[in-house]
């Protein structure tokens, strides 16, 4: 689907004559208003007194400690749930505190969260508290449950509650009622940090640092880890998160992250030293989560907690392979799912404002995955089912900016009540379970709701460009500089910029992307690369002139840089 590209309107006088001018119209086009607003530093962070109830599950947690009780972390099973078990487990050994091990619910067995079943499993244990990261505010019962059992729980989370909260001995998520931490995207990962550093300080007045005979540790020699699983979830980069992210990054390209992290970028053939918040997305976060989605998790925390640089090169090796099925069985899906929809298009004249693709088949580790391509791809909310069970399948959704997917299947249960077990998830993701048998009603229910959101918008999509790049800027000492104006990401969208140029060479490599050789006014010649192109288009001897929306961006290769165009649509001219 070709889009029409439209260009920022930046309004307002410039931030600060110290920057250059392409890059203070990029922060001016994302809302930035002051430079205050760009001061990355650690200092700048919000303070933990401001997440509600971090203090008090910090106290628990130091109660713990000091009695040298069990915990047992339960998480989710991708990279931010990862990413959250291995900061707290590390933050837990630099504390001096090693009574602690870490359960994962398999989805294929267990689903999501802090069910009743992982609850048995951690009593068999020995658990004396639970600690929940990156899920557990939708987990009703299964707090119920410990508690039951004589078991405290400490829920941690970042997904957005339901009308009822979990009876735990304390919650800390910014999204609960009554909390006024002002960055309510924090990850899973955002927030068991902030926990760590309340339980620094905790620990601290309590004397417990002197009495070991142990100097307090840096909590930010993890931020490695927490850039990793912010980046991952793809939660909205406000400052708070940027500055998270940024003093992350700052550490992996210094060489002074994790050997588990360096291992996944090796294996990916990338260079620390070069990496950026994107690269954490593309590169590190999906073969984390491979083992989440056709394996198991453990394999990802292991590697983020391995201390040999060896041994963590080999379980990355394994990540990158699994990350390489992944792909593998994400394509026939996708190919699957495509084939159902251009039946849908055939047979109603055009594709529902809403789309649900479901086949018998499909791996539920990978529907997500799916979702976002199809989003990506028609530009409608998308859910893809796959079998949980014999009786009931789960979803896993994806939106479009402007249509908040987990508001959509609230009203679909409010609405419908008897069509969805349960939902959770966030404005741009979520994830739903139902009876099969059930399916047909809620695709028509999903389809009408989705649609009146839909009519809230403008209907206008297109592509918003940063402008047009001048000789002077296609450069690869602007490239530099623009890699160093982030971090980029969610909700602060990595700079797009389009123009006209004309094609000088054009071929296919790695079976489906086009790689270019283009040509522009005073500019020279200057390599492009346009990924997963229609083969049916590309490529084209008679396509001689092009417009391009790309991104600019410095490629290395035998320790070389140079200018190399990301392209995010091509059309001929």
């Amino acid at each position: 689907m070709i889009l029409p590209v439209v260009r920022r309107e930046v309004n307002g006088p410039a931030l600060t004559s110290d920057l250059h001018p392409v890059i203070d119209r990029i922060y001016r086009g994302r809302n930035i208003t002051s430079v205050d607003e760009l001061d990355i530093g650690l200092k700048g962070l919000t303070h933990f007194n401001a997440l509600k109830g971090a203090l008090h599950a910090a106290e628990l947690l130091s109660t713990l400690i000091e009695d040298n009780k069990k915990l047992i972390i339960v998480g989710d099973f991708d990279a931010d749930g990862a990413t959250s078990i291995a900061v707290c487990i590390l933050a837990l050994r630099m504390l001096g505190y090693s009574n602690v091990d870490y359960l994962v619910p398999n989805r294929f067995d267990f689903g999501y969260g802090l069910s009743v079943p992982i609850v048995d499993i951690a009593k068999q244990q020995h658990a004396d508290l639970i600690m929940t990261v990156d899920n557990g505010i939708s987990c009703i019962d299964g707090v119920a449950h410990a508690k039951s059992l004589g078991i405290q729980v400490i829920v941690t989370d970042h997904h957005l509650p339901g009308d009822e909260t979990p009876n735990a001995d304390a919650i800390v998520n910014p999204n609960q009622h009554g909390c006024t931490f002002p960055s309510k995207n924090l990850a899973g990962v955002g927030v068991a940090f902030y926990i760590m550093l309340a339980l620094k300080s905790v620990l601290q007045q309590k004397g417990y640092f002197t009495s070991k005979g142990i100097a307090p540790p840096n909590l930010a020699s993890l931020l490695d880890i927490v850039a990793v699983g912010t980046v991952a979830d793809v939660v909205v980069l406000d400052k708070n998160n940027r500055i998270l992210v940024h003093q992350g990054l700052q550490r992996i390209r210094a060489g002074k992250c994790r050997p588990g992290i360096k291992a996944l970028v090796d294996v990916a053939n990338r260079e620390c030293g070069h990496l950026t918040s994107t690269d954490l997305g593309f590169v590190v976060g999906p073969r984390l989560n491979a083992a989440g989605r056709l394996d198991d998790m453990s394999q990802g925390i292991a590697c983020l907690l391995e201390d040999e640089p060896i041994q963590a090169r080999m379980i990355a090796a394994e990540l990158d392979a699994l990350n390489r099925e992944r792909r593998e069985i994400e394509t026939g899906m996708k190919a699957q799912a495509e084939q159902v929809l251009e039946k849908m298009a055939l047979d109603e004249g055009d594709v529902p404002s809403a789309l649900v693709v479901y086949q018998k088949d499909f791996h539920q580790g990978v529907i997500g995955i799916v979702a976002g391509r199809l989003k990506e791809k028609y530009l409608k909310p998308v859910i893809a089912f796959a079998h949980q069970d014999d009786d009931v399948i789960k979803g896993s959704a994806r939106s479009i900016p402007g249509v908040h997917i987990r508001d959509v299947l609230e009203e679909v249960n409010t609405r419908y009540p008897d069509i969805i077990d349960k939902f959770g998830g966030h404005a741009m993701a979520a994830g739903l379970s139902l009876p099969v048998e059930k399916l047909s009603a809620f695709e028509s229910a999903f389809i009408a709701v989705a649609q009146a959101h839909l009519q809230k918008l403008d209907g206008n999509h297109s592509i918003l460009s940063d402008g047009v790049l001048t000789a002077k800027e296609l450069t690869l000492d602007f490239a530099r500089l623009l890699k160093m104006a982030g971090p980029f990401g969610q909700g602060f969208e990595s700079p797009l910029f389009d123009g006209e140029f004309d094609v000088v060479s054009q071929r296919l490599v790695g079976e489906k992307h086009l790689k270019l050789v283009l040509r522009a006014p005073q500019v020279g010649e200057v390599d492009a690369i346009a990924f997963n192109v229609d083969l049916t288009q590309w490529p084209n001897a008679s396509h001689r002139r092009v417009q391009l929306a790309y991104r600019l961006d410095v490629n290395v290769f035998r320790g070389n840089e140079t200018v190399q165009l990301l392209v995010e649509q091509i059309t001929p001219t």
